[in-house]
């Protein structure tokens, strides 16, 4: 009864306090009070603690000698172990910073800290809190949010940018004022914060940049430049190469492929190409089976945008990898995978620089300059070179006569099966069949030209490339899992590196969602490599 008393007794007093604070017109005069306010947060009662949260907050403008213990107070009370009174202290900091602007960096760093919480009420008021924050004084407050991405430890990085991702990108329109002085600063924090990200995160740091009004479809060359240049620097260009590296291959190849959009605005693709010529083609072969398709998609995708000196220096490399996938007899097996993905890139880099075709497979293209060496005798190379353009194309003839008849059969099998699931597993033999038929149909379409002494290089986007147009997928019967569209070709080497391992489906669609190896966790340069550091703590 006697603590009853005496925790009834301290509210009263800090009522008494709260209102004599409230009815005095120089509020600074009442100094007593508001300490005596700020001691309940000390061995007071529950209920105490929870006025003294909300009392703090209210007169705190009044007593600026007093804010650093003021402050304190507030951030012990967090501390506690009774959620109700965390939660009025968590209430009451944004009111702190309504008329002290110098403190929400400060503040908003401590509610980032507490975005860990597992109560759901909790973290349902660090939010709120954040909220009223960013709409005081968005600048400061996504200052010290994107600390915690850049420096922070593993638990508040991580929840910072959920925080990130479901409360403050989709209201950028209302927050980012004014506008592109906004986007520019966050611009500015993304790329701070970006050394150690994973590919989801790096993914969605991109999406909303590309989103921004500075980088719109009217945005100057420079503007479209730095983007690649952040992407440049995530795929780590200038660290040295090593082929055992998985997680470098991956990181390469998925920011080649969010790179393409760029490209076709204007970007430059030559780091990216030059990159590809010093390091990946010489190794080719030594890289795992499951990422040459995919390196060789990302290739194909970049060589319509290659410069005509990035085109000179890498074609004599494109020249004589597609010709270790080109057989020299018929009777071979080839990947076909492989070789659409080169004849793409050995057509848009020759359209660019034509005559350097000339030494490299015996064409005579002239341009009036000397590098078309015509008074040189290159047709060794030409025969080669169309001697195994022959033998690939009677390979393919065969190849596509398999699949029609593969694709005549699956057409009765879809009409004997009894069960959804396998009319499903038969559609999706039909998808196979079909894109293997793109891919022969490409093949052909890009070899025939090659024939002649002086080719034509296909330059335009006349060549769909296999990948890009996947077949819908079947519609699964309830209860079965949806199988993923295929795009391999059924006539692959069984030889030593001309790629019989199994071929990934497009990557374009699964780049950066967390499917490599590691659960995608391995995607940044830091994470993933050992432990992040302490935490900072409140103060």
């Amino acid at each position: 009864m006697g603590t009853e008393s005496s925790d009834a007794a301290e509210v009263e007093n800090l009522y008494e306090f709260g209102e004599r604070l409230n009815e005095a017109k120089d509020k600074t005069q009442n100094v007593s009070d508001y300490e005596g306010i700020m001691m309940a947060v000390k061995g007071g009662s529950v209920k105490a603690k929870q006025l003294a949260a909300q009392l703090i907050p209210r007169f705190f403008k009044f007593f600026p000698d007093l804010a650093f213990q003021a402050l304190t107070s507030l951030f012990d009370l967090i501390e506690e172990d009774e959620i109700a009174i965390r939660i009025h202290a968590i209430r009451g900091l944004p009111l702190v910073c309504k008329d002290n602007p110098v403190y929400v960096s400060k503040i908003v760093d401590v509610l980032g800290q507490l975005l860990t919480s597992v109560e759901s009420m909790e973290r349902d008021a660090v939010h709120k809190a954040l909220m009223s924050l960013l709409r005081q004084d968005v600048k400061a407050s996504l200052t010290a949010l994107f600390k915690h991405v850049e420096t922070g430890v593993e638990a508040n990085h991580e929840k910072v940018i959920c925080f990130l991702k479901e409360k403050v990108f989709p209201l950028k329109a209302e927050l980012l004022k004014p506008q592109v002085e906004m986007e520019r600063h966050v611009t500015d924090l993304v790329k701070r914060s970006l050394n150690d990200v994973t590919g989801d995160e790096f993914k969605l740091f991109m999406d909303f940049l590309k989103s921004f009004s500075i980088f719109g479809d009217s945005a100057p060359p420079d503007r479209i430049q730095e983007l690649i240049e952040i992407i440049e620097g995530q795929a780590d260009l200038d660290a040295q190469f090593n082929v055992s590296d998985i997680d470098h291959i991956n990181r390469l190849v998925s920011c080649m492929y969010m790179a393409l959009p760029f490209f076709k605005r204007g970007a430059s693709s030559s780091k990216f190409l030059n990159y590809f010529n010093k390091h990946i083609i010489p190794v080719f072969d030594k890289f795992p089976e499951e990422r040459k398709l995919d390196l060789l998609r990302t290739l194909a995708g970049c060589s319509p945008f290659a410069l005509a000196q990035d085109s000179r220096q890498l074609l004599p490399s494109i020249v004589q990898l597609l010709k270790e996938y080109l057989p020299r007899k018929k009777a071979e097996e080839a990947n076909l995978n492989y070789v659409e993905c080169l004849l793409y890139t050995f057509h848009h880099l020759s359209h660019k620089t034509p005559n350097s075709t000339n030494s490299l497979c015996g064409y005579k293209i002239v341009t009036g300059q000397p590098s078309d060496r015509l008074g040189e005798d290159f047709s060794e190379n030409y025969k080669d070179f169309t001697e195994r353009l022959s033998a690939i194309e009677e390979i393919v003839k065969v190849a596509m006569k398999k699949l029609t008849q593969g694709m005549t059969e699956h057409n009765k099998a879809i009409s004997a099966a009894k069960t959804e699931d396998a009319k499903s597993k038969i559609k999706l033999e039909q998808q196979k069949a079909t894109t293997g038929l793109r891919v022969c149909n490409n093949i052909i379409s890009m070899a025939q030209p090659l024939h002649s002494k002086s080719p034509t290089f296909i330059g335009d986007n006349k060549i769909k490339l296999s990948w890009l147009e996947p077949p819908k997928a079947p519609q699964a019967s309830a209860g079965a899992k949806r199988a993923a569209p295929a795009t391999t070709v059924s006539v692959n080497s069984t030889k030593r590196g001309r790629g019989d391992g199994p071929v990934q489906s497009q990557l374009v669609n699964r780049a950066f969602e967390g499917l490599y190896r590691g659960g995608g966790r391995n995607f940044g340069r830091g994470r993933g490599w050992g432990g992040r550091g302490r935490g900072r703590g409140y103060r």
